[in-house]
């Protein structure tokens, strides 16, 4: 594995967890979207939000992530409309389970303050920084920050034929000042964490070569999640592959990510990639750890 950078902690703590290097987090997929690419709205009511969490924790889930806005074009979503269908799940998550960390997908700052009150311990933004008081709802309530590389472009918006001199540079540049951006703002350094967000402002080729050499942002010392889950440069890598028929590219992909060092993995199948980043573990000669410690 990748060594840690000096002057960056070694350890990521969320909610009093703490994964090292060699550890491996599942972050599992709750979507409470009509719409969602992967899911077509079957986690949207309320209840099944809900069931749908404690269900993927009971499969070896650390984290739940949880959604109200679908990341491609779509039906426009307001403020108001994702603080409904994202803050009372955060706080039925909160309450039937008080040990798991609980992640909500967002880039907007008014959400984040909602959900943090709620119980939420990490923001998972995708869209890499828009919003940069999102960054100070972190520091305010204490709780994690995902710094991710969207392309520097609109959410929920796909660019046409964008280019990059060094993709994976570019990255690496980006996300890593926007991790010490964040941890100037107050966000405590070892709740921060950087993401290559795989299909945002990318192509295909692009996605491909981030996993490629994801030991460039692993070897930056800052925890790296990826989420490359059912995506779309895995359907086209294996010629076309439709949503229901990526799951093996899926696993294959989680399995070089975790042996070039990545920390967190957002996935929809907790049991899964529990079971796949087990034997990566075992490979790098790490006992597998069981999931919720």
């Amino acid at each position: 594995m990748p060594a840690e950078a000096p002057g960056l902690p070694a350890v990521l703590r969320l909610r009093g967890r703490a994964f090292g290097p060699g550890d491996f987090a599942v972050m599992a997929v709750v979507n409470r979207t009509p719409d969602s690419f992967y899911d077509r709205g079957s986690t949207y009511a309320f209840s099944a939000a809900v069931d749908a969490a404690s269900r993927l924790i009971e499969e070896g889930a650390d984290i739940v992530d949880i959604g109200g806005v679908k990341a491609g074009p779509g039906t426009e979503v307001d403020p108001a409309e994702e603080i409904r269908r994202v803050a009372e799940v955060v706080a039925a998550v909160r309450d039937r389970h008080p040990d798991v960390i609980i992640s909500v997908d967002t880039w907007r700052s008014e959400v984040a303050e909602v959900v943090a009150e709620a119980g939420a311990d990490l923001l998972n933004d995708t869209w890499g920084g828009v919003d940069p008081k999102l960054a100070e709802v972190a520091a305010a309530y204490d709780i994690g920050l995902v710094c991710a590389h969207a392309g520097r472009v609109e959410p929920r918006t796909r660019p046409h034929r964008i280019a990059y001199a060094d993709v994976v540079a570019d990255v690496v540049a980006y996300t890593t000042d926007l991790a010490e951006r964040a941890a100037a703002a107050g966000v405590r350094r070892d709740a921060i964490l950087i993401d290559p967000a795989h299909d945002f402002g990318k192509n295909t080729w692009h996605s491909l070569e981030v996993s490629r050499r994801l030991g460039e942002l692993t070897a930056t010392g800052w925890p790296v999640l990826v989420a490359v889950s059912n995506k779309d440069f895995v359907g086209e890598t294996l010629g076309g592959l439709p949503v229901g028929e990526r799951h093996a590219g899926t696993l294959a992909t989680l399995a070089v990510s975790a042996l070039q060092g990545a920390r967190v993995f957002r996935v929809h199948d907790a049991a899964s990639a529990r079971t796949a980043l087990a034997v990566v573990a075992r490979l790098g000669g790490v006992p597998p750890r069981p999931a919720g410690r």
